[in-house]
């Protein structure tokens, strides 16, 4: 679908990187460009298996590493020639190191009118705090979102995950897609994209934010309740499980009630009635828990499904990889790399009926196609490659091609 598309990923870590790899897994050429010298800190971020970086695996899947030091004024030659040869830059370093370098929207724009650069910050590219680094955690924090996550009597709860990185990778790579239309559709130039790891966040948190405006209600912590559904929460099964449930739609709690066997709630508007139940917020849950407890997770499963409930296992990660309905869609793949002999990671996520996502190939060694690309993309010759290796503006790395 996006072949012809090339993207130079300049970026490290988490958000813009993700940004790049969603666009290769549907086609683009998409070159990462690292520092020689240890590359992109993702390669040394998380869970490591014989001193190779798990998540950098699955993050560089599809790229062509090329390493060039960007410290350097050659480096910095390099990456504004490839830049030219492009269709989108992805860049997260802040903006003054990029314009010291040379290597901000501007300067590239210049040499390349159609490009798109996506330029993903901590704070975004304007504001008192755009110059200040900030990573995922601070977005996460300052979204409102750990406000709200957790306990009523605990702390604010941060996610065991890349939260915000990877709700501002999504906005990044519609928003490159965006602007690509707008380019190609409507013949115009490129365009900057700025993106932070505050706004998608807050974007989200859209109940507390009107509840604010309109009633000055500043929303708290309260579990895994939410003030708007009831039932909504986790609850402990017979067998030291748990389930989740949801009665966002208001005829599912009806339901529920039939299912536990409170025909009586049925016509009772305390517990029919959707704004007056949720002041019974406390009776309805205690009354779900109550007979979940009673009960293995597959018998109340099996009440649930056949109840037409809107209720799910609460899975650790083996239980997920193994659910049939995961199986079915194939939504992990097993691909084969020279590293780990092969590796179980998450398929492409949209489905599209005339075009499937690919997983060709994952994380790549340092440097593993510098040569490959200068030559191919820049037109170097061999004896100019080896200069640039003497010098230290680029390595070949293991693998190398």
């Amino acid at each position: 679908m996006l072949h012809g598309i090339r993207v130079l990923d300049l970026a490290t870590l988490a958000a813009g990187p993700l940004a790049a790899t969603y666009l290769g897994e549907f086609g683009a050429d998409v070159i990462k460009v690292e520092q020689p010298q240890g590359g992109d800190p993702i390669r040394g971020w998380g869970v490591q298996k014989d001193g190779i970086g798990l998540v950098w695996k699955s993050i560089g899947r599809n790229k062509r590493s090329v390493t060039i030091d960007l410290r350097t004024a050659d480096g910095q030659d390099l990456v504004r020639r490839l830049a030219a040869e492009c269709d989108v830059v992805v860049a997260n370093t802040r903006p003054h190191t990029l314009t010291r370098w040379g290597l901000d929207y501007d300067a590239l724009r210049r040499i390349n009118p159609k490009i798109v650069m996506l330029h993903v910050t901590g704070f975004g590219l304007t504001g008192p705090k755009s110059s200040r680094p900030g990573f995922g955690t601070l977005g996460e924090a300052m979204s409102g979102f750990a406000h709200t996550t957790g306990e009523s009597d605990g702390p604010p709860t941060l996610p065991s995950f890349m939260l915000a990185d990877g709700v501002a990778s999504l906005n990044a790579a519609y928003s490159i897609m965006m602007a690509l239309y707008h380019r190609d559709v409507h013949g115009a130039d490129g365009q900057l994209i700025d993106v932070n790891l505050v706004d998608p966040l807050a974007r989200l948190l859209e109940q507390s934010l009107l509840a604010y405006d309109q009633t000055g209600e500043i929303a708290q912590r309260t579990g895994n309740r939410w003030g708007i559904s009831a039932p909504r929460n986790t609850y402990r099964t017979k067998d030291d499980k748990w389930l989740a449930m949801s009665a966002s739609s208001p005829s599912i709690a009806v339901r529920v009630f039939k299912a536990i066997g409170r025909h009586d709630l049925v016509d009772d508007p305390d517990f029919s009635d959707a704004q007056r139940r949720l002041e019974r917020l406390d009776d309805v849950d205690k009354l779900v828990a109550e007979w979940v407890a009673q009960h293995t997770l597959d018998d109340a499963m099996a009440v649930f499904e056949a109840g037409e409930i809107a209720a799910a296992p609460v899975y650790d990660v083996s239980q997920l990889v193994e659910d049939e309905q995961m199986i079915a869609r194939e939504v992990f793949v097993r691909v084969d790399d020279p590293d780990l002999e092969s590796m179980l990671v998450q398929a492409p996520v949209p489905r599209f009926s005339g075009n499937a996502g690919i997983v060709d190939n994952l994380g790549p060694a340092l440097g593993a196609h510098t040569a490959e690309v200068l030559t191919e993309v820049l037109d170097l010759t061999y004896a100019q490659i080896a200069d640039l290796c003497d010098r230290d503006i680029i390595t070949l790395g293991r693998n190398a091609s």
